[in-house]
């Protein structure tokens, strides 16, 4: 709430939207590579055409998933992040001055410019390592959930509702996976290229460990979940109404 406050008074409504353009232009294509892996892993599992799937084999699929959203996921969220921290930038800056951003192409075309297309992937090893075990528990987590509703039934029967539940739970069950390992990417795609404060993911780790404690690796947990169980029980419900209407 002190965020939320301290946001409106120095920016205004629109402070809140900083970084929105990345996600906004890219979860289309993030989601259809999240979904169309999983789909393909499915197939290979698959015994014979609409055969379900046991849960572990569903992990499997979701961890293979992540592998391939990554590649997506980390230059659209380094993007993001430098977006929405550039005004505590420019405050914790030695100068007192950061790059002022004019939105997510500029902030491509500057790292661009900067550091090449390697710039655009600081931060891989904890994104690969947020998305691997994140998108097994996610789809681990949906397809249990769904057959317990389903009860022995068909798992395509299931109602709106309890397809809602699966997905919002099994979207709180990513956070509480892996979002340690969120604020380690989120800190390292924002540190500074050219005099950074953290050399890779362990020293952030353990420096967020020395000044803060294991609450530092926990900073903005409760926003993260107010997100994720609307975000997630949303997309699932989405994404099973158009495939059923894809046939």
């Amino acid at each position: 709430m002190d965020a939320l406050k301290q946001t409106l008074a120095s920016e205004g409504p629109r402070g809140l939207y900083k970084g929105m353009g990345a996600p906004l232009a890219t979860v289309a294509a993030q989601n259809a590579v999240l979904f169309t892996v999983r789909g393909q892993l499915e197939s290979f599992f698959r015994t014979y055409p609409g055969a379900s799937l046991e849960v572990k084999q569903q992990v499997v699929c979701g961890a293979g998933a992540g592998i391939a959203v990554s590649l997506v996921a980390c230059p659209t969220e380094l993007i993001k992040c430098r977006l929405q921290a550039q005004s505590a930038l420019a405050a914790s800056n030695s100068v007192g001055v950061a790059v002022k951003y004019g939105g997510p192409m500029d902030v491509a075309k500057h790292v661009l410019k900067s550091h090449g297309i390697n710039g655009l992937f600081k931060g891989m090893v904890p994104t690969l390592a947020r998305e691997v075990p994140g998108n097994a528990v996610v789809f681990g987590v949906y397809e249990l959930l769904k057959q317990q509703f389903a009860g022995g039934r068909k798992t395509s029967n299931l109602g709106r509702g309890s397809l809602m539940v699966a997905g919002g739970v099994s979207g709180a069950a990513y956070w509480l996976a892996v979002y340690p390992t969120d604020v380690i990417k989120s800190v390292i795609q924002v540190d500074d290229f050219k005099n950074p404060k953290f050399s890779g993911s362990m020293d952030a780790f353990r420096k967020i460990l020395a000044l803060e404690g294991v609450k530092g690796l926990y900073k903005g947990f409760g926003p993260a979940m107010l997100r994720s169980v609307p975000a997630n029980a949303a997309c699932f419900l989405v994404y099973e109404i158009t495939r059923s209407s894809l046939g």
